[in-house]
């Protein structure tokens, strides 16, 4: 039993300190995923990595003695699925400031977003991402863990429980399933 997984069971049973064991263990591997997918905004953004993580690990930390960690794989898994949920609040809280919540058609490449309408492409994305969750919930995870934690295909895989070809033949068909999603979803 790895470190993680066992700070992660002790902070689900409520041991005194656990907690704050578990964020030295993983801030920085949380940080380090945080700043990847951060790395694409625009200088003078909202929300920095630092705060992410810090606002990801309060929730999955304040929901601890309701979830029962199985290991440090579903703990990430979590937090990827956290972030994206942060990011994709903040995109919307923007959006609805900015421009009363219009979309706008822009492209989007699933591997590094960097169009000048990021809180759009976010948004875009987070409808596919939920339809494709609908229709292949393994499919979606992979995606989510690829895009929002920055795993490569064999930690994504490692993750899952899948093998790596399959992991790659997943990734390559929900990338053109997204694509194809996103371009219906902005054209309404």
């Amino acid at each position: 039993m790895s470190d993680v997984t066992r700070l992660l069971a002790q902070v689900t049973e409520g041991h005194d300190g656990a907690s704050d064991q578990l964020i030295e263990l993983v801030y920085d591997e949380l940080r380090r995923l945080a700043a990847a997918k951060l790395s694409h905004e625009k200088p003078g953004q909202t929300i920095q990595a630092t705060a992410l993580v810090h606002e990801a690990y309060m929730r999955l930390a304040g929901g601890a003695s309701e979830i029962r960690w199985e290991n440090r794989a579903h703990f990430f898994s979590a937090a990827a699925e956290t972030m994206r949920r942060l990011l994709i609040d903040t995109a919307r809280r923007k959006k609805s400031q900015k421009h009363g919540g219009g979309l706008q058609q822009v492209s989007i490449d699933l591997t590094s977003v960097t169009s000048n309408d990021r809180d759009g492409d976010l948004l875009a994305l987070d409808h596919a991402l939920e339809k494709l969750a609908s229709i292949d919930a393994t499919k979606a995870k992979l995606v989510e863990l690829r895009f929002f934690a920055g795993l490569t295909n064999e930690q994504a895989a490692k993750t899952l429980g899948i093998g790596v070809s399959t992991a790659e033949s997943y990734w390559a068909y929900s990338r053109s399933w997204l694509r194809a999603e996103i371009s219906r979803f902005q054209s309404e």
